[in-house]
């Protein structure tokens, strides 16, 4: 699952979201899709994209010139979780399910504020919009390549959904910026104006899906796996990599593997030796897998004493055959 806040320059969010809202409307434009998909917020109302421009620009009481207005929020999911979701739901009702999907990530996108008041996506004045397609950009390697053109569209189910969010809360008075990661000294201070950690933010959003779908996250499949890939320390990939065998050894029906990953992601274990320890006590058939020797064919060579040995009867044959 891909989850993310898009990044305030990209997002062009200091101005009105007209822009965004008609960008985002590009697939009904187009007639992409076979029934046009409406703009859908809480407990599946729907809107008409005047109304989304109209409330997310009249929501801005206090914000600055220079001020975020609103924030886009990108929610993707991968080929496999789609495949999942068809298989569950069907071609049309996997739509719905997606839309319901995105409801409780909003959910945890308030919970994630810890502000009082700030405690379900009712508490956000937040709209969504399905979209079906993608296309390829100048940054993908088919295009870099030559085999794609710029613009294309791209194969398959690329069911995703785009959110925007207002940077104020839905009674217009709370502000509320995902992109506040301070802690401060003065913690008084960051409780009041809000603390959110965007990779407990995006890592929450996998779990509702597993939760809410009964999907089965292999390791690979994690945000975690993918963050320590990309960002973790050489520790934490040793780590990873032992967890990695781990996984391909035997299976995880219990869902071990993804919590591990996302405690070394965390930095909970300072060594390899630490996290070994912390194995023996939660998941103790891994780490008898992990201590067991590998035992590695090799060619044995052949004894001296028996070449010896063939040399003489060799050499005692020769002779005989010139009698």
């Amino acid at each position: 699952m891909y989850i993310n806040i898009t990044d305030k320059k990209e997002a062009n969010n200091k101005g009105s979201c007209s822009s965004l809202v008609n960008y985002l409307e590009k697939e009904n434009r187009m007639h992409l899709a076979d029934v046009p998909d409406r703009w859908f917020g809480q407990n599946g109302a729907e809107f008409e994209p005047f109304e989304v421009r109209k409330g997310i620009d009249a929501n801005i009481a206090k914000l600055g010139r220079q001020d975020a207005k609103f924030y886009l929020i990108n929610i993707s999911p991968s080929q496999k979780e789609l495949r999942h979701l068809e298989e569950m739901f069907g071609k049309k009702g996997m739509s719905e399910a997606l839309k319901i999907y995105a409801e409780k990530v909003m959910d945890e996108y308030a919970r994630n504020f810890n502000r009082p008041g700030i405690d379900s996506n009712e508490d956000l004045l937040w709209f969504a919009k399905l979209e079906h397609h993608r296309y390829y950009s100048h940054n993908d390697k088919e295009v870099k390549e030559g085999a794609k053109k710029r613009g294309e569209l791209k194969q398959g189910d690329q069911r995703h959904i785009q959110v925007i969010v207002s940077r104020k809360d839905i009674t217009n008075k709370v502000k509320l910026s995902p992109m506040n990661a301070s802690r401060g000294k003065n913690m008084e201070h960051s409780k009041k104006m809000g603390q959110f950690d965007r990779t407990a933010f995006k890592r929450s959003g996998e779990m509702v899906f597993d939760k809410e779908f009964s999907f089965e996250r292999g390791l690979k499949d994690t945000m975690d796996y993918a963050n320590i890939q990309k960002n973790g320390t050489f520790e934490q990939r040793k780590q990873l990599d032992i967890l990695t065998v781990g996984a391909n050894m035997h299976e995880d029906p219990n869902g071990i593997m993804p919590k591990l990953a996302m405690e070394i992601s965390n930095g909970l274990f300072q060594s390899t030796g630490v996290m070994l320890e912390h194995l023996g006590t939660t998941a103790s058939k891994f780490l008898d897998i992990m201590l067991e020797p590998v035992h590695v064919p090799i060619a044995q060579e052949p004894n001296p004493m028996f070449k010896k040995k063939k040399k003489v009867r060799e050499h005692d044959q020769s002779q005989q055959l010139s009698r």
